[in-house]
Protein backbone atom coordinates (compact mmCIF):
# COMPACT_ATOMS: atom_id res chain seq x y z
CA UNK A 1 0.00 0.00 0.00
CA UNK A 2 0.88 3.46 -0.60
CA UNK A 3 3.12 4.40 2.57
CA UNK A 4 1.20 7.98 2.54
CA UNK A 5 -1.85 6.27 2.00
CA UNK A 6 -1.26 4.10 4.79
CA UNK A 7 0.38 6.86 6.86
CA UNK A 8 -3.01 8.69 6.94
CA UNK A 9 -4.74 6.01 8.03
CA UNK A 10 -2.48 5.52 10.86
CA UNK A 11 -3.50 9.03 11.41
CA UNK A 12 -7.62 8.65 11.11
CA UNK A 13 -6.95 5.39 13.90
CA UNK A 14 -8.08 2.77 11.43
CA UNK A 15 -6.54 0.21 13.74
CA UNK A 16 -8.14 1.01 16.72
CA UNK A 17 -11.28 0.43 14.99
CA UNK A 18 -10.41 -2.85 13.33
CA UNK A 19 -8.29 -3.78 17.00
CA UNK A 20 -11.85 -3.14 17.95
CA UNK A 21 -13.76 -5.04 15.24
CA UNK A 22 -11.41 -7.90 15.73
CA UNK A 23 -12.38 -8.05 19.98
CA UNK A 24 -16.30 -8.92 18.66
CA UNK A 25 -14.36 -12.51 16.66
CA UNK A 26 -14.52 -15.71 17.90
CA UNK A 27 -11.64 -17.51 16.10
CA UNK A 28 -8.25 -16.22 15.88
CA UNK A 29 -8.26 -16.26 12.20
CA UNK A 30 -11.02 -14.28 11.95
CA UNK A 31 -9.29 -11.72 14.68
CA UNK A 32 -6.17 -11.79 12.00
CA UNK A 33 -8.55 -10.70 8.94
CA UNK A 34 -10.34 -8.14 11.14
CA UNK A 35 -6.75 -5.96 11.87
CA UNK A 36 -5.97 -6.98 8.17
CA UNK A 37 -8.94 -5.44 6.78
CA UNK A 38 -8.00 -2.68 3.83
CA UNK A 39 -10.52 -0.51 2.38
CA UNK A 40 -11.75 -1.31 -0.90
CA UNK A 41 -11.89 1.20 -3.90
CA UNK A 42 -14.42 -0.69 -5.70
CA UNK A 43 -18.17 0.83 -5.64
CA UNK A 44 -19.54 -3.00 -6.17
CA UNK A 45 -17.35 -4.49 -3.96
CA UNK A 46 -17.90 -2.35 -0.83
CA UNK A 47 -21.71 -2.33 -1.25
CA UNK A 48 -21.58 -5.92 -1.39
CA UNK A 49 -19.41 -5.94 1.79
CA UNK A 50 -22.17 -3.52 3.22
CA UNK A 51 -25.05 -5.74 2.34
CA UNK A 52 -23.07 -9.14 4.21
CA UNK A 53 -22.62 -7.02 7.35
CA UNK A 54 -26.39 -6.05 6.83
CA UNK A 55 -27.95 -9.55 6.50
CA UNK A 56 -24.97 -10.65 9.54
CA UNK A 57 -26.57 -8.13 11.52
CA UNK A 58 -30.24 -9.21 11.01
CA UNK A 59 -29.32 -12.87 11.22
CA UNK A 60 -27.82 -11.68 14.90
CA UNK A 61 -31.44 -10.05 15.78
CA UNK A 62 -33.09 -13.27 14.80
CA UNK A 63 -31.38 -16.28 15.31
CA UNK A 64 -27.91 -14.99 17.53
CA UNK A 65 -24.75 -16.01 16.44
CA UNK A 66 -23.71 -19.12 14.32
CA UNK A 67 -21.05 -21.33 16.49
CA UNK A 68 -17.72 -20.15 15.59
CA UNK A 69 -15.83 -21.89 18.42
CA UNK A 70 -14.20 -24.43 16.71
CA UNK A 71 -12.55 -22.69 13.63
CA UNK A 72 -8.80 -23.61 13.88
CA UNK A 73 -5.99 -23.02 11.12
CA UNK A 74 -5.25 -26.89 10.59
CA UNK A 75 -3.19 -26.25 7.34
CA UNK A 76 -0.01 -27.91 8.52
CA UNK A 77 -1.81 -30.46 10.01
CA UNK A 78 -3.55 -31.25 6.40
CA UNK A 79 -0.83 -31.16 4.13
CA UNK A 80 1.42 -33.29 6.48
CA UNK A 81 -1.56 -36.25 6.17
CA UNK A 82 -1.25 -35.43 2.31
CA UNK A 83 2.39 -36.53 2.54
CA UNK A 84 0.91 -39.27 3.96
CA UNK A 85 2.23 -38.17 7.51
CA UNK A 86 -0.18 -39.35 10.62
CA UNK A 87 -1.38 -37.03 13.03
CA UNK A 88 -1.52 -37.13 16.75
CA UNK A 89 -4.85 -37.78 18.54
CA UNK A 90 -5.19 -33.98 19.18
CA UNK A 91 -5.07 -33.04 15.71
CA UNK A 92 -7.42 -35.63 14.26
CA UNK A 93 -9.76 -34.07 17.45
CA UNK A 94 -9.22 -30.33 15.84
CA UNK A 95 -10.15 -31.70 12.60
CA UNK A 96 -13.16 -33.37 13.76
CA UNK A 97 -13.96 -30.02 15.71
CA UNK A 98 -13.89 -28.06 12.62
CA UNK A 99 -16.41 -30.42 10.82
CA UNK A 100 -18.75 -30.24 13.68
CA UNK A 101 -18.45 -26.02 13.43
CA UNK A 102 -19.05 -26.52 9.86
CA UNK A 103 -22.03 -28.49 9.83
CA UNK A 104 -23.48 -26.67 13.30
CA UNK A 105 -22.83 -23.17 11.23
CA UNK A 106 -24.62 -24.78 8.06
CA UNK A 107 -27.34 -25.93 10.20
CA UNK A 108 -27.59 -22.40 11.86
CA UNK A 109 -29.13 -21.12 8.28
CA UNK A 110 -30.93 -24.30 7.04
CA UNK A 111 -32.76 -24.87 10.50
CA UNK A 112 -35.06 -22.09 9.46
CA UNK A 113 -35.63 -22.01 5.44
CA UNK A 114 -38.59 -20.05 5.96
CA UNK A 115 -36.51 -17.14 5.99
CA UNK A 116 -35.90 -14.72 3.51
CA UNK A 117 -32.87 -15.41 1.70
CA UNK A 118 -29.14 -13.77 2.27
CA UNK A 119 -26.20 -12.65 0.55
CA UNK A 120 -24.74 -15.36 2.92
CA UNK A 121 -26.32 -18.39 1.80
CA UNK A 122 -23.84 -18.88 -0.57
CA UNK A 123 -21.19 -18.98 2.13
CA UNK A 124 -23.51 -21.01 4.19
CA UNK A 125 -24.03 -23.59 1.49
CA UNK A 126 -20.45 -23.84 0.45
CA UNK A 127 -19.45 -25.41 3.37
CA UNK A 128 -18.44 -28.90 2.90
CA UNK A 129 -20.20 -31.79 5.46
CA UNK A 130 -18.24 -34.87 5.97
CA UNK A 131 -20.65 -36.33 9.23
CA UNK A 132 -18.83 -40.03 8.83
CA UNK A 133 -15.44 -38.48 9.00
CA UNK A 134 -16.18 -36.25 11.94
CA UNK A 135 -18.61 -39.16 13.90
CA UNK A 136 -15.08 -42.27 13.49
CA UNK A 137 -12.76 -39.34 14.63
CA UNK A 138 -15.07 -38.59 18.02
CA UNK A 139 -15.99 -42.47 18.15
CA UNK A 140 -12.45 -43.49 18.05
CA UNK A 141 -10.80 -40.92 20.03
CA UNK A 142 -11.54 -40.05 23.85
CA UNK A 143 -9.01 -37.41 24.27
CA UNK A 144 -5.66 -36.44 23.02
CA UNK A 145 -4.00 -38.86 25.44
CA UNK A 146 -6.72 -41.53 25.23
CA UNK A 147 -8.01 -44.10 22.16
CA UNK A 148 -11.16 -45.59 22.43
CA UNK A 149 -11.32 -49.31 22.73
CA UNK A 150 -13.75 -49.46 20.30
CA UNK A 151 -11.48 -47.68 17.47
CA UNK A 152 -11.27 -50.94 16.21
CA UNK A 153 -11.76 -55.11 17.00
CA UNK A 154 -8.39 -55.71 16.79
CA UNK A 155 -7.15 -53.18 19.48
CA UNK A 156 -10.49 -54.08 22.13
CA UNK A 157 -9.37 -57.52 21.51
CA UNK A 158 -5.77 -56.77 21.90
CA UNK A 159 -6.76 -54.82 25.06
CA UNK A 160 -8.60 -57.75 26.86
CA UNK A 161 -5.70 -59.97 26.49
CA UNK A 162 -3.60 -56.98 28.20
CA UNK A 163 -5.94 -56.67 30.98
CA UNK A 164 -6.06 -60.70 31.67
CA UNK A 165 -2.22 -60.71 31.22
CA UNK A 166 -1.93 -58.06 33.80
CA UNK A 167 -4.59 -59.70 36.22
CA UNK A 168 -2.28 -62.60 36.09
CA UNK A 169 0.49 -60.63 36.75
CA UNK A 170 -0.92 -59.08 40.07
CA UNK A 171 -2.26 -62.58 41.19
CA UNK A 172 1.52 -63.63 41.45
CA UNK A 173 2.73 -60.45 42.98
CA UNK A 174 -0.28 -60.47 45.04
CA UNK A 175 0.67 -64.42 46.53
CA UNK A 176 4.22 -63.03 47.01
CA UNK A 177 3.52 -59.67 48.64
CA UNK A 178 0.79 -61.40 51.29
CA UNK A 179 3.36 -64.19 52.09
CA UNK A 180 4.45 -64.67 55.68
CA UNK A 181 7.90 -65.83 54.42
CA UNK A 182 8.50 -62.12 52.65
CA UNK A 183 6.88 -59.82 55.18
CA UNK A 184 10.04 -58.74 56.84
CA UNK A 185 12.12 -58.99 53.60
CA UNK A 186 9.32 -55.94 51.81
CA UNK A 187 8.80 -52.15 52.34
CA UNK A 188 5.76 -52.13 51.84
CA UNK A 189 3.09 -54.37 50.86
CA UNK A 190 2.42 -52.85 47.43
CA UNK A 191 1.96 -53.73 43.64
CA UNK A 192 4.21 -51.21 41.98
CA UNK A 193 5.95 -50.44 37.94
CA UNK A 194 9.16 -49.35 37.15
CA UNK A 195 10.05 -49.35 33.18
CA UNK A 196 6.35 -50.89 32.46
CA UNK A 197 7.05 -53.54 34.19
CA UNK A 198 5.43 -54.60 37.74
CA UNK A 199 7.58 -54.89 40.51
CA UNK A 200 7.51 -54.91 44.46
CA UNK A 201 9.70 -52.78 46.92
CA UNK A 202 12.45 -55.10 49.15
CA UNK A 203 14.30 -53.08 51.59
CA UNK A 204 17.86 -53.33 50.34
CA UNK A 205 19.36 -55.64 52.81
CA UNK A 206 16.98 -58.39 51.54
CA UNK A 207 17.60 -58.12 47.96
CA UNK A 208 19.05 -61.41 47.65
CA UNK A 209 15.99 -63.37 49.65
CA UNK A 210 13.44 -62.75 46.48
CA UNK A 211 15.10 -64.16 43.45
CA UNK A 212 14.50 -61.64 40.92
CA UNK A 213 15.58 -58.74 37.85
CA UNK A 214 16.45 -55.40 40.03
CA UNK A 215 14.94 -52.35 38.02
CA UNK A 216 15.64 -49.26 40.59
CA UNK A 217 17.09 -48.43 43.61
CA UNK A 218 15.27 -45.46 46.32
CA UNK A 219 16.69 -42.33 46.10
CA UNK A 220 18.18 -43.47 49.81
CA UNK A 221 19.20 -46.98 48.50
CA UNK A 222 16.87 -48.38 51.19
CA UNK A 223 14.54 -49.72 48.64
CA UNK A 224 14.98 -52.06 45.81
CA UNK A 225 12.73 -52.14 43.37
CA UNK A 226 12.34 -56.41 42.51
CA UNK A 227 10.86 -58.09 39.52
CA UNK A 228 10.48 -61.58 40.88
CA UNK A 229 11.50 -63.60 38.84
CA UNK A 230 7.95 -65.74 38.81
CA UNK A 231 6.49 -62.94 36.86
CA UNK A 232 8.89 -62.20 34.08
CA UNK A 233 7.67 -63.94 31.17
CA UNK A 234 4.35 -62.48 32.15
CA UNK A 235 5.68 -59.27 32.14
CA UNK A 236 7.54 -60.18 29.18
CA UNK A 237 4.19 -61.10 27.54
CA UNK A 238 2.52 -58.03 28.86
CA UNK A 239 5.35 -55.75 27.14
CA UNK A 240 4.83 -57.91 24.07
CA UNK A 241 0.99 -56.61 24.34
CA UNK A 242 1.43 -53.55 24.83
CA UNK A 243 3.80 -53.18 22.01
CA UNK A 244 0.97 -54.63 19.78
CA UNK A 245 -1.48 -52.08 20.91
CA UNK A 246 0.95 -49.33 20.25
CA UNK A 247 0.89 -50.78 16.96
CA UNK A 248 -2.44 -50.93 16.38
CA UNK A 249 -3.07 -46.97 17.78
CA UNK A 250 -0.61 -46.21 15.19
CA UNK A 251 -2.64 -48.13 12.59
CA UNK A 252 -5.81 -46.39 13.50
CA UNK A 253 -4.65 -42.70 13.61
CA UNK A 254 -2.46 -42.76 10.29
CA UNK A 255 -5.81 -44.70 8.33
CA UNK A 256 -7.97 -41.88 10.28
CA UNK A 257 -5.18 -39.13 8.51
CA UNK A 258 -5.90 -40.88 5.55
CA UNK A 259 -9.29 -40.10 5.67
CA UNK A 260 -7.96 -36.13 6.24
CA UNK A 261 -5.83 -36.29 3.40
CA UNK A 262 -8.67 -37.18 0.75
CA UNK A 263 -10.83 -34.86 2.19
CA UNK A 264 -8.29 -31.83 2.49
CA UNK A 265 -9.58 -30.00 -0.05
CA UNK A 266 -13.21 -29.51 2.19
CA UNK A 267 -11.19 -29.45 5.28
CA UNK A 268 -9.38 -25.98 4.13
CA UNK A 269 -12.46 -24.46 2.37
CA UNK A 270 -14.39 -24.49 5.59
CA UNK A 271 -11.80 -23.12 7.21
CA UNK A 272 -11.67 -20.06 4.83
CA UNK A 273 -15.32 -19.77 5.00
CA UNK A 274 -15.67 -20.25 8.59
CA UNK A 275 -13.09 -17.52 9.07
CA UNK A 276 -14.74 -15.08 7.06
CA UNK A 277 -18.41 -15.80 8.02
CA UNK A 278 -16.79 -15.22 11.74
CA UNK A 279 -15.38 -11.41 10.37
CA UNK A 280 -18.87 -11.00 8.94
CA UNK A 281 -21.23 -11.45 12.07
CA UNK A 282 -18.49 -9.76 14.53
CA UNK A 283 -19.08 -6.86 11.90
CA UNK A 284 -22.53 -6.91 12.66
CA UNK A 285 -21.86 -7.38 16.33
CA UNK A 286 -20.18 -4.22 15.61
CA UNK A 287 -22.90 -2.25 14.48
CA UNK A 288 -25.25 -3.62 17.10
CA UNK A 289 -22.78 -2.21 20.04
CA UNK A 290 -21.95 1.28 18.03
CA UNK A 291 -26.08 1.45 17.11
CA UNK A 292 -24.56 1.66 13.58
CA UNK A 293 -26.27 1.65 9.85
CA UNK A 294 -25.43 0.78 6.98
CA UNK A 295 -24.70 3.96 4.48
CA UNK A 296 -25.39 4.07 0.81
CA UNK A 297 -22.40 3.97 -1.38
CA UNK A 298 -21.32 6.56 -4.74
CA UNK A 299 -18.66 6.66 -6.44
CA UNK A 300 -19.27 10.72 -7.32
CA UNK A 301 -17.13 12.04 -4.18
CA UNK A 302 -20.85 12.68 -2.42
CA UNK A 303 -20.50 12.58 1.66
CA UNK A 304 -23.69 13.59 3.37
CA UNK A 305 -23.22 12.09 7.31
CA UNK A 306 -26.42 12.77 9.31
CA UNK A 307 -25.71 12.62 13.16
CA UNK A 308 -22.74 10.96 12.47
CA UNK A 309 -20.31 9.91 16.14
CA UNK A 310 -16.74 9.07 15.96
CA UNK A 311 -16.66 5.57 16.84
CA UNK A 312 -13.84 5.34 19.49
CA UNK A 313 -15.77 8.00 21.35
CA UNK A 314 -18.29 7.64 24.40
CA UNK A 315 -21.07 7.25 22.47
CA UNK A 316 -23.62 8.89 25.43
CA UNK A 317 -20.99 11.90 25.72
CA UNK A 318 -20.30 12.16 21.98
CA UNK A 319 -22.39 14.94 20.45
CA UNK A 320 -23.28 13.76 16.67
CA UNK A 321 -22.60 16.20 14.10
CA UNK A 322 -23.88 16.30 9.75
CA UNK A 323 -21.84 16.97 6.46
CA UNK A 324 -21.89 16.97 3.49
CA UNK A 325 -19.55 17.20 0.58
CA UNK A 326 -19.95 16.82 -3.10
CA UNK A 327 -23.04 18.08 -4.13
CA UNK A 328 -23.53 21.45 -3.55
CA UNK A 329 -19.82 22.11 -3.29
CA UNK A 330 -16.76 20.29 -3.38
CA UNK A 331 -14.91 22.16 -0.65
CA UNK A 332 -15.57 22.07 3.12
CA UNK A 333 -13.70 24.48 5.57
CA UNK A 334 -14.85 23.85 9.50
CA UNK A 335 -13.88 27.19 11.38
CA UNK A 336 -14.14 27.87 15.07
CA UNK A 337 -12.16 27.84 18.41
CA UNK A 338 -9.58 25.77 20.11
CA UNK A 339 -11.53 22.51 21.47
CA UNK A 340 -14.50 22.71 19.23
CA UNK A 341 -14.29 20.09 17.72
CA UNK A 342 -12.93 20.39 14.48
CA UNK A 343 -10.22 17.69 14.27
CA UNK A 344 -12.95 15.55 16.23
CA UNK A 345 -15.41 16.41 12.79
CA UNK A 346 -12.39 16.08 10.25
CA UNK A 347 -11.36 12.50 11.62
CA UNK A 348 -14.76 11.46 12.21
CA UNK A 349 -15.36 11.97 8.59
CA UNK A 350 -12.15 10.38 6.95
CA UNK A 351 -12.44 7.25 9.44
CA UNK A 352 -16.03 6.93 9.18
CA UNK A 353 -15.68 6.58 5.15
CA UNK A 354 -12.35 4.05 5.08
CA UNK A 355 -15.01 1.68 8.18
CA UNK A 356 -17.75 1.97 5.22
CA UNK A 357 -14.94 0.92 2.37
CA UNK A 358 -13.77 -1.96 4.82
CA UNK A 359 -17.25 -2.73 4.54
CA UNK A 360 -18.47 -1.91 8.24
CA UNK A 361 -21.37 -0.16 9.36
CA UNK A 362 -20.48 3.59 10.43
CA UNK A 363 -22.15 5.04 13.88
CA UNK A 364 -24.98 7.57 12.25
CA UNK A 365 -28.47 7.85 10.85
CA UNK A 366 -30.49 6.03 8.48
CA UNK A 367 -30.10 7.96 5.30
CA UNK A 368 -26.56 8.89 5.37
CA UNK A 369 -24.59 8.65 2.02
CA UNK A 370 -20.43 7.95 1.61
CA UNK A 371 -18.60 8.19 -1.22
CA UNK A 372 -15.65 5.53 -2.06
CA UNK A 373 -12.56 7.05 -2.59
CA UNK A 374 -9.52 5.52 -4.35
CA UNK A 375 -7.09 7.28 -1.59
CA UNK A 376 -7.73 9.55 1.55
CA UNK A 377 -4.81 11.59 2.44
CA UNK A 378 -5.29 13.16 6.20
CA UNK A 379 -2.90 15.90 7.83
CA UNK A 380 -4.13 16.02 11.31
CA UNK A 381 -2.27 17.21 14.47
CA UNK A 382 0.81 16.14 13.48
CA UNK A 383 -0.44 11.95 13.27
CA UNK A 384 -1.32 12.86 17.03
CA UNK A 385 -4.22 11.40 18.48
CA UNK A 386 -7.36 13.28 19.37
CA UNK A 387 -6.39 14.71 23.07
CA UNK A 388 -2.86 16.12 21.28
CA UNK A 389 -4.05 17.68 18.11
CA UNK A 390 -1.20 20.36 17.65
CA UNK A 391 1.17 20.44 14.85
CA UNK A 392 4.15 22.79 13.92
CA UNK A 393 3.85 24.85 10.69
CA UNK A 394 6.84 23.16 9.21
CA UNK A 395 5.77 19.13 9.44
CA UNK A 396 1.97 20.68 8.14
CA UNK A 397 3.56 21.63 4.91
CA UNK A 398 6.27 18.60 4.45
CA UNK A 399 2.62 16.94 4.80
CA UNK A 400 0.48 18.98 2.88
CA UNK A 401 3.24 18.95 0.25
CA UNK A 402 3.30 14.83 0.27
CA UNK A 403 -0.56 14.70 -0.38
CA UNK A 404 -0.81 17.55 -3.51
CA UNK A 405 1.93 15.30 -5.38
CA UNK A 406 -0.05 12.24 -4.81
CA UNK A 407 -4.17 13.62 -4.99
CA UNK A 408 -6.12 13.17 -7.80
CA UNK A 409 -10.03 13.89 -8.77
CA UNK A 410 -10.93 10.64 -7.47
CA UNK A 411 -9.19 11.68 -3.50
CA UNK A 412 -10.13 12.59 0.25
CA UNK A 413 -8.11 15.70 1.04
CA UNK A 414 -8.37 15.85 4.92
CA UNK A 415 -6.25 19.02 6.48
CA UNK A 416 -6.42 20.20 10.24
CA UNK A 417 -5.38 23.96 10.79
CA UNK A 418 -4.69 25.12 7.28
CA UNK A 419 -2.81 27.59 7.75
CA UNK A 420 -1.75 27.50 11.32
CA UNK A 421 1.62 27.91 12.73
CA UNK A 422 2.34 31.15 11.07
CA UNK A 423 1.33 34.99 10.09
CA UNK A 424 -2.33 34.89 10.17
CA UNK A 425 -2.25 37.20 7.23
CA UNK A 426 0.14 35.23 5.47
CA UNK A 427 -1.61 31.61 6.59
CA UNK A 428 -4.77 33.00 5.76
CA UNK A 429 -2.86 33.47 2.01
CA UNK A 430 -1.57 30.28 1.95
CA UNK A 431 -4.86 27.76 3.48
CA UNK A 432 -6.31 29.64 -0.33
CA UNK A 433 -3.64 29.27 -2.02
CA UNK A 434 -3.59 25.42 -1.22
CA UNK A 435 -7.57 25.25 -1.43
CA UNK A 436 -7.35 26.37 -4.68
CA UNK A 437 -4.75 23.87 -5.88
CA UNK A 438 -6.23 20.98 -4.36
CA UNK A 439 -9.51 21.88 -5.44
CA UNK A 440 -8.07 22.31 -9.37
CA UNK A 441 -6.86 18.29 -8.95
CA UNK A 442 -10.68 17.61 -8.39
CA UNK A 443 -10.05 16.11 -5.15
CA UNK A 444 -13.06 16.90 -2.76
CA UNK A 445 -11.55 18.59 0.60
CA UNK A 446 -12.31 19.18 4.23
CA UNK A 447 -10.31 21.81 6.33
CA UNK A 448 -10.02 23.44 9.40
CA UNK A 449 -8.92 26.44 9.85
CA UNK A 450 -9.23 29.62 12.88
CA UNK A 451 -9.14 31.50 10.04
CA UNK A 452 -13.28 32.38 9.64
CA UNK A 453 -12.39 35.54 6.95
CA UNK A 454 -11.75 32.85 4.47
CA UNK A 455 -15.36 33.48 3.83
CA UNK A 456 -14.85 36.29 1.98
CA UNK A 457 -13.14 34.32 -0.63
CA UNK A 458 -15.19 32.91 -3.54
CA UNK A 459 -13.74 29.54 -3.41
CA UNK A 460 -15.42 28.66 0.12
CA UNK A 461 -18.76 27.85 -0.10
CA UNK A 462 -19.84 26.70 3.59
CA UNK A 463 -18.62 27.35 7.23
CA UNK A 464 -19.33 25.78 10.10
CA UNK A 465 -19.10 27.80 13.10
CA UNK A 466 -17.92 26.17 16.64
CA UNK A 467 -18.42 22.14 15.27
CA UNK A 468 -18.49 20.07 17.97
CA UNK A 469 -18.60 16.37 18.49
Amino acid sequence: MDSLYQKSQNTLELASVLELLADYAVSDSAKELARALTPKTDVSEVRASLDKTSDARKLLGIKGAPPFSGVRNLSASVKRAERGGALNAGELLHVAELLRTARGVQSYLEDDRKSERTSLDGMFAALMINRVLEDKIRSSIISPEEIADTASGELLAIRRRIRRSGEKVREVLAHIISSPAHAKHLQENIITQRSGRFVVPVKSEYKGEIKGLVHDVSSTGATVFIEPIGVVELNNALRELEAEEKKEIERILASLSAEVAEFSAGIEMNFEILSRLDLIFAMGKLSYAQNAEAPSVNDKGIVDLKNARHPLLDKNKTVPISIRLGREFDTLVITGPNTGGKTVSLKTIGLLTLMAECGMHIPCDYGSEISVFSKIFADIGDEQSIEQSLSTFSSHMKNIVEIISEADDSSLVLVDELGAGTDPVEGAALAVSIIEYIRALGAKTVATTHYAELKSFALITERVENASC
